[in-house]
């Protein structure tokens, strides 16, 4: 496991923000063959970030965080309460400036990354 001081390196932290980059438009271009469309990557909001907003085909708006594991099944599990309260936050300030969204009803879901596979997409994962 690298210790702290490498974590902290900058080429590690560059390397993780490519590699997370990559994975969103992964997971933009896999909702997008499913129908959905993409209303917003790398969302900020006062309240933090959201990795993709999309609206489900004649369903409500998913608010998505991406996860990129060794392992697909251990994506959903590694976002944790905080994690979700966070993002429940962030969805909640941006449906407020578009009600007609707003109206659609929303979601949160996850999906997961791996490598040499195709992605997972965990619908209605957890409810704020």
């Amino acid at each position: 496991m690298a210790t702290e001081r490498q974590k902290d390196h900058p080429k590690n932290r560059q390397a993780a923000e490519r590699r997370g980059h990559r994975s969103e438009t992964v997971a933009a271009l896999w909702l997008r063959l499913k129908g959905y469309r993409i209303l917003a990557r790398r969302l900020k909001t006062r309240a933090g970030e959201i990795d993709l907003v999309a609206a489900a085909p004649f369903g409500p708006v998913c608010f998505v965080e991406v996860k990129a594991r060794g392992l697909a099944r251990t994506a959903a599990e590694s976002v944790g309460p905080a994690q979700q309260t966070r993002i429940a936050r962030a969805a909640s300030l941006y449906l407020a400036s578009r009600p007609g969204l707003a109206r659609r009803g929303s979601r949160f879901d996850i999906v997961a990354i791996a490598p040499h596979a195709l992605p997972v997409h965990h619908r209605d994962v957890w409810r704020p």
